[in-house]
């Protein structure tokens, strides 16, 4: 399209008529953007050229040519964009000097195709490094899942061992020599499983070795493998990796099923063991009932005595109350009186024991004025008596 525009503006020019004449501005600023596009894209192939004839050919060699060929891209794209401004200069020359500078399609189709085959390789090559760094990070995922399942279990076995199950009863603290047990013991566990851990690496150290000295036998006596032998390799790797991926998931599942079978046997021993106190409880609740039922045999012993004694009380007084006669009214009447009249004298003989008393507290007082007045008067005849002697 921009060879067939440029042999036009050419043949144009070498008529004498200018066709920008005719144009108004509009269609000048298309022609000029769709130039523009043109030559960003021999800028693109001028590009993809140089890249070509770096990697193909030595540096200086390479790099001269590079510039040539986009000097002389650039400057012919350069002239077909000072052709259209310019009316008074004659293209003839220039358009035989680009064709001829310029590649052909072929040649355009191989460039392209060692430049998509480059490209190929590197997306290949930063795929692998993206798996790579996938299974990198992969792998440190589930270091972390099993190192947060790890502590998780050591904390739940902690709680178990120590929070709860080595709490002196009496006292309500921990006992120090379960929490140091506890911790010998997982110190200990830790370095049988560096133990093994270690002599897995060595085996596996002695298994490299082995396959690396295999394959160096391989090479020298010709046996190397080939690219297809690498892809069978990746072809068992991959269904290795499913294999792994799928053990993994039963392991998986399997711990999950540990951990919920933990659980409930955790359950079942928290019901166990407040069964267990809860037997103690009741078995300490017999024996206060047992207690209680045998001081209740003996208050009912007691109870059927009184009882009994009660009874034949009872019945006496039945018997009495059968035996017993109700005096005639007029016997009842006489002593009614008698009664009236004893209570009468009784009332009379008070009142003479009150004049009495009465009485002899007036003789008790003349008495002791009587002593007194003595006592005066012996007193003074001693004194008279010491007083004469």
């Amino acid at each position: 399209m921009a060879d067939s525009e440029s042999m036009s503006l050419d043949t144009s020019n070498e008529a004498g008529d200018d066709p920008l004449m005719d144009l108004n501005d509009e269609q000048l600023d298309k022609l000029i953007q769709q130039k523009m596009i043109e030559n960003q894209v021999l800028q693109n192939e001028t590009q993809m050229f140089e890249k070509y004839l770096k990697k193909s050919e030595p540096k200086d060699s390479g790099g001269a040519l590079g510039g040539i060929g986009a000097g002389l891209t650039v400057s012919s794209s350069n002239q077909d964009l000072s052709r259209g401004m310019n009316r008074k200069r004659s293209k003839s020359r220039g358009a035989n000097l680009d064709k001829s500078l310029r590649l052909t399609t072929e040649q355009k189709c191989d460039i392209a195709q060692k430049e998509l085959d480059d490209l190929k390789e590197d997306i290949e090559k930063y795929r692998d490094n993206c798996e790579r760094v996938i299974d990198n990070f992969r792998a440190i995922m589930e270091e972390c899942e099993l190192t947060l399942s790890e502590t998780k279990k050591e904390s739940y076995e902690f709680e178990r061992d120590i929070l709860k199950g080595a709490v002196n009863q009496r006292t309500g603290k921990v006992i120090a020599e379960k929490v140091s047990r506890h911790f010998e013991n997982k110190i200990l566990s830790r370095d049988t499983l560096v133990e093994k851990l270690r002599l897995k690496n060595s085996q596996l150290k002695v298994q490299k070795m082995k396959l690396d000295l295999q394959f160096k036998q391989k090479e020298e006596m010709g046996e190397a493998l080939h690219e297809v032998d690498f892809q069978q390799l990746k072809i068992e790797n991959e269904q290795y990796l499913e294999k792994i991926d799928e053990k993994n998931t039963e392991l998986m599942d399997l711990k999950l099923k540990a951990s919920k079978s933990l659980q409930v046997l955790n359950s079942y021993k928290k019901k166990l063991h407040t069964l267990t106190m809860e037997s103690e409880r009741l078995k300490s609740e017999i024996s206060s009932r047992n207690e209680l039922l045998t001081k209740i045999d003996a208050e009912t012993t007691v109870v059927e005595d009184e009882r009994a004694k009660a009874e034949k009380i009872n019945r006496k007084l039945r018997q009495q109350l059968t035996d017993f006669r109700v005096p005639d009214v007029m016997d009842y009447v006489t002593e009614k009186a008698d009664l009236y009249e004893i209570q009468r004298k009784v009332k009379n003989w008070e009142r003479k024991v009150e004049i009495a008393e009465m009485a002899l507290k007036t003789h008790k007082k003349m008495w002791t004025k009587m002593q007194i007045g003595s006592e005066m008067a012996n007193q003074q005849w001693r004194m008279m008596e010491q007083g004469v002697m």
